[in-house]
């Protein structure tokens, strides 16, 4: 029998339902989605977004983003390591709405010209604020009874007469 180490516990470890695996599945399948397309669709939505957004080094932080969100994307459709990758797509979500969105209030976002004001703001970020909301959520809550971070903890634990010794 193997005992949990804290961190790793922690970690893996969630008492959520099963229907965590929806919010699960939805922020993992767009995360997936968004980083192909970084690939597939580079002047859209990979360096020339990120150029257009004037993020520095967009040939660098383009891609670097793109394969965060793909690994991410696949760890959380798993229910793998999920705390852990939520946490690089927490800071994604942030940077995005600071970046892109943020702007839309004072009318000085390049990549929305001609948008301004709350209800603009709060139309583009609907999905980065959905996806932070997620994210936040999968991090607080864990990735759900059907994951397998529940499964890696629930062998690694072992079962209760496992790891109390059996006592008759």
């Amino acid at each position: 029998m193997t005992q949990l180490s804290t961190w790793q516990a922690k970690l893996t470890g969630t008492t959520a339902p099963a229907a965590v695996m929806l919010i699960r599945l939805y922020v993992g399948a767009v995360f997936l989605s968004e980083g192909i397309l970084k690939f597939v669709r580079p002047d859209a939505q990979g360096t020339g977004r990120f150029d257009k957004a004037g993020i520095p080094a967009p040939g660098f932080f383009a891609p670097l983003d793109g394969v965060f969100e793909i690994v991410c994307g696949l760890l959380l459709l798993a229910g793998l390591l999920t705390r852990l990758a939520t946490v690089p797509m927490v800071v994604n979500m942030l940077g995005a709405l600071l970046i892109t969105k943020l702007p839309i209030l004072w009318g000085d976002a390049p990549l929305f010209p001609g948008k301004s004001g709350w209800w603009d703001f709060a139309h583009e970020s609907r999905t980065d604020l959905a996806q932070l909301c997620g994210s936040l959520f999968l991090l607080i809550v864990g990735a759900g009874a059907y994951s397998l971070d529940a499964r890696l903890h629930q062998s690694a634990a072992g079962s209760p007469t496992e790891a109390e010794g059996v006592r008759r």
